[in-house]
């Protein structure tokens, strides 16, 4: 039987609003971007936010990787099972965030902050491609105070499953591994998604010190890549790296760690703590003249899985929720979800 317990979910990471378009080269070479990348804005990137909005007609979607995620959990499970939180401005853009999130059925819990604005996310778009530049605003000021504060700590305590982005490694590493050690002590899941190769690069430092509480570990080919370069494990074999993410020492030993390395339309690679077999599960095939936008696809593929693991259900099922909402997510503008809801049924 389903349990009736609200709010099993907790997210944390960094709210954006996403100011999304189709560009071109000339835009990238502009601003040096690359075409499937993800950065934090420098000063000279800044103006890229104004140009899109300008020049481009740009869209205006929710984002942040983990509130993406937070919504396509909330999208499978049954209403109030998610909360949210982040660091947001007190402004318009915060309002349109507040706005998205209800009509998913997603709780919020912001630390306003009244001074500085919402955070952004430029995302330019080139064929099936989408580069993305981040200047964190708000986000960035996200403290461990707001998580101790009673009613937020009362929503962590009740949770049953963590989840949290790894851009939110730049923001708040004490919240992280506040929620991590919270998570080992009460035999509860942890979850980590490695979220953009400068993390293992430029972040190593707190990526490792919370390695030992991940009972879940989340990152796509490029994010593995630059995790096994930073950790000079010798290594482009995605199985490997696998291997060794899973295989890393691990705080609560009542739960073997799970490693998954998501590969584009190439299978989903799983490896177990202590399993020498690592698995591939190949993805839900898509035609090419059905795909709208990629960008969000692998938060939509971290939605399935922590609703999936969330319900208890068995890894191979969870693998599989993942890639059927990342399915639904690639025919739809940004990192959004079909309404009326489709309902998940098991692929055959």
């Amino acid at each position: 039987m389903a349990s009736t317990k609200q709010y099993r979910l907790l997210c944390l990471e960094n709210p954006l609003l996403d100011i999304q378009a189709f560009g071109n080269e000339a835009l990238l070479e502009k601003y040096g971007l690359k075409a499937n990348d993800a950065i934090l804005a420098e000063e000279k990137h800044l103006p890229i936010y104004e140009e899109l909005l300008n020049n481009y007609d740009a869209k205006l979607i929710a984002g942040g990787a983990a509130q993406n995620t937070a919504r396509g959990a909330q999208y499978i499970l049954p209403p109030n099972s998610v909360v949210y939180i982040g660091g947001a401005g007190d402004d318009k853009y915060a309002a349109i965030l507040r706005k998205t999130c209800d009509e998913a059925g997603l709780r919020v819990e912001y630390r306003v902050d009244p001074k500085i604005p919402t955070g952004r996310c430029g995302v330019v778009i080139t064929g099936h491609n989408r580069s993305m530049v981040t200047d964190l605003g708000a986000a960035n000021h996200y403290d461990l105070e707001h998580l101790k504060r009673p009613d937020i700590w009362a929503l962590v305590e009740n949770a049953e499953v963590y989840y949290v982005g790894g851009y939110h490694l730049t923001v708040c590493p004490p919240a992280i591994m506040e929620l991590a050690k919270e998570a080992a002590a009460k035999n509860k899941i942890f979850i980590l998604s490695l979220a953009a190769p400068f993390i293992p690069q430029f972040f190593k430092d707190p990526l490792d010190e919370t390695a030992p509480y991940w009972d879940y570990v989340i990152g796509n080919e490029t994010e593995a890549a630059a995790y096994a370069e930073s950790h000079g494990l010798g290594t482009t074999d995605l199985k490997e790296i696998a291997k060794a993410l899973a295989n890393l020492p691990k705080a609560n030993p009542q739960r073997k760690r799970v490693a998954i390395i998501t590969h584009g339309t190439e299978p989903t690679i799983v490896a177990v703590q202590g399993e020498d077999e690592v698995k591939e599960y190949p993805v839900h095939e898509i035609p090419k003249e059905e795909i709208c936008d990629t960008n969000g696809a692998g938060d939509a593929f971290a939605g399935g899985l922590c609703a999936g693991i969330v319900e208890g259900r068995p890894l191979a099922d969870c693998i599989d929720m993942g890639q059927w909402l990342a399915r639904l997510s690639i025919r739809e503008l940004g990192p959004s979800y079909p309404f009326p809801k489709q309902t998940y049924t098991p692929r055959q």
